[in-house]
């Protein structure tokens, strides 16, 4: 019953309209105000990331974290709550994704309707080349445990938290959509509820983005040239606007190679054309391929849901990802 409240009071509070493709920009409009609905408090914390530490690219362990208390917190000094842990997507913040979607009047409006009250935390997993991927990744680091044991061990830790996994949620956007299925299907122990919104790459992402095949062609084409040049990842991310900047952001969550310095992956073409060893490398952390390793995972998890647009077409949809929760009920398992 608690995760079943949970993953409710998660759907209200972040149901917002879906981006495309790996580009999250996401701004709604700001939320009619809802009558007796009291204020939350804003916390900017910095939490240290462990499983950040020694990453290649340079990216930093010590990260922003933005807390939202619900307005019982300072009142009740004997109440504990449940957390939801929420990710952003591609190429914005959390910060960034806090004002576009509104998250103070939204949560607040959510408890005034009556949701359960709870604490709401935003980690920050913008890289130099604008997202972790939320992938475990010598070149990036671990943004998979800094999410499910670091920033979780953080919170606990320094807010009443209930620390039991009955009592967390797990949601993401876009690219954090990706995340929150990655890191739920691996980590039950953590998350008792998963709430997954238009997930970005949920199949292999080689060859992505819109256009005609020559034009993704000369997307690769033109992102393979900018590396020789390259003298460090942040000379590469300079040069590497839009569409550019997630094709290395991917190179370097899912295709770590800590033997090609300065930057330190490999990218998944040549030529503009795939490269099977690398594009292996992609599919294996894509969750359609790896799903049937954590299917007794996810029955650990009693409640997962994905979130639908405004306009009621699945928002599970990028990359084949509408597939997702069709393949998961055709297990039988669910």
């Amino acid at each position: 019953m608690k995760s079943t409240k949970l993953l409710l009071a998660c759907a209200m509070t972040l149901a917002v309209t879906s981006g495309s493709g790996l580009m999250a920009r996401v701004e709604t409009n700001i939320p009619d105000i809802i009558p007796g609905a009291k204020p939350v408090a804003v916390e900017h914390i910095k939490v240290h990331g462990t499983a950040l530490e020694g990453n290649l690219e340079g990216d930093a362990v010590d990260r922003d974290v933005i807390v939202f208390l619900p307005p019982s917190y300072q009142k009740d000094k004997k109440r504990r709550y449940s957390v939801v842990y929420a990710l952003h997507g591609y190429s914005i913040g959390a910060e960034q994704w806090t004002r576009e979607i509104h998250v103070p009047e939204t949560v607040e409006g959510a408890f005034a309707k009556g949701a359960q009250e709870m604490i709401v935390v935003l980690p920050d997993s913008k890289t130099i080349y604008n997202g972790s991927m939320y992938s475990s990744s010598v070149t990036t680091g671990d943004f998979e445990n800094y999410i499910a044991r670091d920033v979780v061990a953080y919170i606990d830790v320094h807010y009443r938290t209930i620390p039991q996994r009955t009592s967390r949620g797990l949601a993401g956007h876009s690219m954090g959509g990706y995340g929150a299925s990655r890191i739920g299907m691996k980590h039950p122990d953590v998350f008792g509820a998963l709430y997954i919104l238009s997930p970005c790459c949920m199949s292999s992402m080689v060859g992505g983005g819109p256009g005609s095949a020559d034009q993704i062609k000369e997307r690769a084409i033109a992102s393979e040239k900018k590396v020789p040049a390259a003298k460090s990842p942040a000379d590469l991310a300079a040069e590497a606007p839009g569409f550019a900047a997630a094709q290395y952001a991917t190179a370097a969550a899912w295709a770590p190679n800590p033997k090609k310095p300065p930057l330190y992956f490999d990218l998944p073409s040549k030529d503009g054309l795939p490269q099977p060893e690398i594009v292996a490398k992609y599919t294996a952390n894509s969750p359609l391929a790896f799903v049937d390793q954590y299917i007794g995972n996810l029955k650990q998890v009693p409640r997962h849901r994905y979130g639908r647009r405004r306009s009621g077409r699945p928002a599970v949809r990028c990359h084949q990802a509408a597939r997702y929760p069709r393949y998961l009920r055709d297990r039988e398992q669910f």
